[in-house]
């Protein structure tokens, strides 16, 4: 856990700085920094996208994973604790904390690293990888926070929980996951990141949180792969 706490403290250092930067500069600049966050998830979803080799069973998770969502409301759901975490942390004119909050939460846990680094401080104590993230999700979170604000800061919350189950848990769920099913989950992941980048970058507003469940439902197929060559 010691690395994820890390992790955590990184990405809220790096929010700090991004929010001083933001108070400090006029709206024209402003939209400069969105334009830079647009273009480093476009950059680091597409790295992400690539890993895919089945993309039949990508299609079809984004699919059923964005249904599932949408009859679940996800969005709305992480909207609004958004909002109740604004109500108590935040000033009432954060208009982007719910935003900043989602983005960045689906950024940091999305890719490979979250896994494998956790699953290697669990299993091992090799912290290497999780440290590496920490200063990536550092400065990431600069950029982030100067675009969208305080919100991007309680992204390290869902990095202490979702990390610290997986660290807590690596011995038991490691054997299961093998390099194809972090692929494919990495691609997926990689989708939301593009989902994001094209909002932020105010080509498309997609409502990602929707879309979480394909996460799920990849994991699914990738287990079924073996057994159903079509995917």
């Amino acid at each position: 856990m010691v690395a994820t706490l890390i992790n955590a403290g990184a990405i809220i250092l790096g929010s700090i700085i991004g929010i001083l930067i933001r108070k400090g500069i006029k709206e024209e600049y402003r939209k400069v920094v969105f334009t830079a966050a647009g273009i480093t998830s476009l950059t680091i979803g597409i790295q992400m996208v690539l890993k895919t080799s089945h993309i039949l069973s990508f299609a079809l998770a984004l699919m059923a994973g964005g249904l599932l969502g949408t009859m679940l409301d996800l969005e709305g759901a992480i909207e609004r604790l958004g909002e109740s975490l604004k109500r108590r942390f935040a000033r009432k004119s954060e208009d982007t904390f719910a935003a900043g909050f989602l983005n960045a939460s689906v950024l940091f846990c999305a890719g490979a690293m979250a896994i494998l680094g956790s699953f290697n401080a669990g299993t091992v104590g090799d912290y290497s990888l999780l440290l590496t993230k920490s200063v990536l999700d550092g400065f990431v979170s600069i950029i982030f926070a100067g675009a969208m604000g305080i919100g991007v800061a309680f992204a390290a919350l869902s990095v202490l929980v979702y990390q610290g189950a997986l660290t807590l848990l690596s011995e038991y769920i490691k054997p299961y996951v093998s390099d194809l099913m972090l692929s494919e989950l990495t691609a997926i992941g990689g989708a939301l990141v593009i989902m994001i980048a094209l909002g932020l970058l105010e080509i498309k507003s997609f409502k990602t949180g929707n879309f979480l469940p394909a996460m799920v439902v990849i994991i699914i197929l990738a287990l079924a792969m073996p057994f159903i060559s079509f995917l």
